[in-house]
């Protein structure tokens, strides 16, 4: 293939195994003046490996704005970049969104060169409905956290996030809140030496006691219809037996001791119920 100037080429690289590097992607590289990358003590491996030496370019996410200009001129000035991340697919939960729409504005053409992708490895041999959304990390805190899985919860899709590894029984904790009923797989090392897949009913599984390294990819199955419609039916029964002698928010506390299921859907649910009974 031909590497052009005035050109930005977002290379995916891989994520583990050095081996698992399309030949584009490579005769990309080879063909580069400058490569951005988010870490240059990371991307200087695979570069070794393949005995590749090009200048690097820090570009990560606390620098994004300060670079531009110099990334701009560097294009004008005739030079080739591509944009690579630590692993995977860039712009992926990584910097370049901002870099590839300041191109656009520039006419600076973008040009992908496919490859690995966490997101669609774990997806392959998750087994689950491959109707998809890909939310990234999820919030850092407890109530940013319950709001987003709260919205989640209510769609039907096969969800995937990335986490770190260190926390991943304080995620669990709100998967077994808000996904109760569906599956769940954890990918983690994907392509390394240890790599490793967990699959368990949420509410099934339990809290780890050993930690695992770096960042988890996980898959939260596709919701079971059937198992909503049942949940739905006992709430309801439940929310008109206790309103007869209860306040809302004690038939929703009362509920709740013994579903296990999102506290605003049986909020929803028993104020629906006690307004058609008014």
């Amino acid at each position: 293939m031909k590497v052009t100037s005035k050109n930005l080429y977002i290379v995916s690289t891989p994520i583990g195994n050095l081996e698992d590097i399309t030949l584009r992607a490579l005769e990309v590289l080879k063909n580069s003046d400058i490569i951005l990358c988010e870490d240059t003590r990371q991307s200087i491996k695979l570069l070794n490996h393949y005995k590749i030496r090009k200048k690097l370019i820090s570009y990560h996410k606390f620098n994004e704005k300060k670079q531009m200009s110099s990334i701009i001129k560097y294009f004008n000035d005739g030079k080739i970049l591509s944009l690579i991340s630590d692993a995977g697919t860039p712009l992926l939960s990584d910097p370049g969104r901002l870099l590839v729409n300041e191109c656009l504005i520039n006419r600076i053409k973008i040009t992908p060169i496919p490859g690995v992708s966490s997101i669609t490895a774990a997806m392959s041999v998750s087994g689950f409905k491959d109707q998809f959304l890909f939310y990234g990390f999820l919030p850092k805190t407890i109530n940013e956290l319950e709001k987003v899985l709260d919205s989640l919860s209510n769609n039907n899709f096969t969800q995937v996030f990335f986490i770190p590894s260190k926390k991943i029984n304080f995620y669990l904790k709100s998967f077994k809140k808000y996904f109760s009923g569906r599956k769940i797989m954890i990918a983690k090392e994907i392509t390394k030496i240890h790599e490793e897949f967990y699959r368990e009913d949420i509410d099934k599984l339990k809290i780890f006691n050993s930690s695992f390294k770096g960042e988890l990819t996980i898959i939260i199955s596709d919701q079971n219809i059937n198992i909503k419609k049942v949940n739905e039916e006992k709430i309801v029964n439940k929310a008109k037996k206790y309103l007869k002698k209860y306040s809302l928010k004690d038939t929703v506390d009362l509920i709740l001791e013994t579903e296990k299921i999102n506290k605003k859907k049986v909020y929803d649910l028993c104020l629906k119920i006690k307004n058609e009974k008014n």
